[in-house]
């Protein structure tokens, strides 16, 4: 027990239940924090590559998860240990930051905590290991600028994007489809990325998915899927040209918002309150109907009377459509949300239908050529139209303009196989900014794993618009910065050399890993493709994992986003550098 004395002799304890406490020091403590972090990567060294093994995590609900995904695998794992925990935020943070790469940021840890372990066993100081690793990261990440490529690409030529994105597909379940559905993932990215400030927004794609059909099946929709159906079977099951009023006010009558009582005695005040709630429901189908709308999307439900009432007046509705979805169609459809029905005005619409056509007019009169593009916007077919339109409100000094009603090209009700299963299609929008990728399984596994896979196609393609450099994959970019860091060593007069071979050997666990989990010889393979890439100079070697014939990554397509490659080597160091830096760890006992 720990104590301390007053002035008067009398002790007393420095730290409440001392005694109760577990204490480790010093190397103890380091070697203890070094185990827990090598712990984690192993688990994940197995499922890294093309040829990686799966892991099947069972919640407590009993729910199953069958993926490779480094990230996922951690997030699911029950970890109790801190420094295991540093580990799982490790692998967080690059599926936040780069989407991609979560597996090898963890593995390339554990190779640095297992070379930081031999040092310390040898007498070196932590604090010189990880002055020395951050030394060595600085050589690495300089040297990945080095032998990085430029990827030109354009609306018309994908290819690069398409390789890029099918590299990173090729590791996981659904690599037999890796070409389909890096196209898919390119072609989403594009549609809602902004060329000019290099900038994508990917909540703008959204990725469902339905169990049935097979993964060949899976199909990029421009515009919104939502999987609801009409509210009433005998609603039509197709609108063209429609024009969709979104609405976030339920299809009930008001209610008030302090206690009240109604008291009923006698049939007639029955049929009073009968009648004036039937009167509350037509107003509001009604008001729907005078604004031209030709479907309503609401937020909230209705009951049966407004449901009856609008399937009668010949007004297709959808109830109980989430405030996501809510938001996307009206970004698709380039439309605005409703939040009370006072505001479908039919005067206010219809006094803009009435400019409308006076400004047809004033044009057709003087820029004949203006007249198209009018009438292209007003049918909906294309945002610049649109835009054009609200430019000439402002020429023409009109203001409060509000339209609460929005065009999309068409709406349909699509079944699914024998289940019954319906889901609602909103396609050729006026803005086709916002799309969806519609994923099709054999499983609820299936599914979830695909819409993983997708999400890190879709970051991959995200970080390659916002820099275009890229590096060889297969381990290639690993070896070449491993020969770099061991030639840089000998420059570095102290102690901190060490740290730096130590640095440049734990980049080699993940050509080697690759290699083992290929079923190759791991050390003659990779001792082979660093021979090589020294003797040609030549950084595109790699480990030939999928049995090709040759191990130059150029050839092989292989290809990894260079700010991806750079995040897991800072990331790690930093990471490690941490662990290095704990000298003591008091944790409760476990009784």
């Amino acid at each position: 027990m720990a104590l301390a004395f007053d002035e008067f002799g009398r002790p007393f304890i420095i730290l409440k239940e001392q005694e109760q406490k577990s204490r480790l020091r010093g190397l103890d403590a380091q070697k203890a924090n070094i185990s827990a972090g090598k712990a984690v990567a192993r688990i994940l060294r197995t499922s890294l590559g093309p040829k990686g093994m799966d892991k099947m995590l069972q919640s407590p609900d009993g729910d199953v998860i069958i993926t490779n995904d480094g990230a996922t695998i951690l997030e699911q794992m029950d970890v109790d240990n801190q420094i295991a925990k540093l580990m799982v935020e490790l692998s967080r943070s690059q599926d936040y930051e780069i989407g991609d790469g979560t597996t090898g940021v963890v593995v390339m840890a554990g190779a640095l905590l297992e070379q930081a372990e031999r040092l310390l066993e040898r007498g070196i100081h932590p604090i010189r290991v990880a002055e020395g690793y951050e030394m060595a990261s600085r050589i690495a990440v300089d040297h990945l600028e080095n032998i990085a490529k430029k990827f030109e690409f354009g609306p018309t030529d994908l290819e690069p994007l398409i390789q890029t994105c099918m590299t990173t597909l090729s590791s996981k379940i659904v690599n037999r489809c890796k070409r389909s559905l890096a196209e898919i993932a390119v072609k989403a990215v594009l549609a809602v990325a902004d060329l000019e400030r290099k900038d994508v927004n990917l909540d703008l794609i959204k990725v469902e998915g339905k169990v049935g059909g097979k993964l060949e099946d899976t199909e990029l929709i421009y515009g919104i899927v939502v999987d609801k159906d009409m509210s009433h079977p005998q609603m039509p099951k197709r609108i063209e040209d429609a024009k969709i009023a979104i609405l976030t006010c339920p299809f009930e009558p008001p209610k008030p918002k302090t206690k009240h009582k109604v008291d009923i005695d006698t049939v007639e005040k029955f049929q009073t309150l009968r009648k004036q709630e039937q009167q509350y429901f037509d107003d509001m189908v009604q008001k729907c109907k005078d604004v031209g709308a030709t479907l309503v999307i609401c937020q909230w439900g209705f009951d049966d009377e407004a449901n009856h009432l609008l399937m009668h007046r010949n007004l297709p509705a959808v109830r109980w459509v989430g405030g996501v979805e809510l938001e996307l169609i009206a970004i698709a459809t380039g439309g605005r949300i409703v939040p009370r029905f006072q505001e479908l005005s039919p005067e206010k619409l219809g006094k803009d239908t009435w400019l409308l056509f006076i400004i047809a007019i004033v044009f057709d009169l003087r820029h004949l050529d203006v007249v198209p593009c009018l009438l292209y916007s007003l049918i909906g077919w294309h945002s610049i139209c649109y835009g054009l339109m609200c430019s000439l409100y402002c020429t023409f000094g009109i203001s409060d303009v509000i339209i609460f009603f929005i065009k999309a090209g068409l709406v349909r009700e699509k079944s699914f196989g024998t289940t019954k299963d319906r889901m609602l299609y909103i396609e050729h929008c006026a803005n086709s900014r916002a799309v969806t990728i519609f994923t099709r399984g054999g499983n609820k596994m299936i599914i979830e794993e695909t819409k993983r896979s997708l999400h890190d196609a879709l970051c991959v393609a995200r970080n390659l618009i916002r820099n275009n450099s890229i590096v060889y994959g297969g381990g290639s970019a690993e070896i070449s910065c491993s020969i770099a860091v061991e030639a840089a060593a000998d420059r570095y007069p102290g102690v901190e050399q060490y740290a730096i071979r130590a640095f440049g050997d734990a980049l080699e666990a993940i050509p080697m890993a690759l290699a083992e989990n290929s079923g190759l010889q791991p050390i003659e393979t990779l001792s082979a493709v660093k021979s090589q890439q020294i003797k040609d100079n030549n950084p595109n070697f790699g480990i030939d994992c999928n049995d090709v014939g040759t191990n130059d990554m150029r050839e092989q397509n292989v290809f990894e986003t260079l700010i991806g490659k750079q995040q897991q080597i800072l990331l790690a160091t930093q990471v490690v550098k941490m662990i290095l830096k704990i000298d003591d760890v008091i944790s409760p006992s476990e009784f």
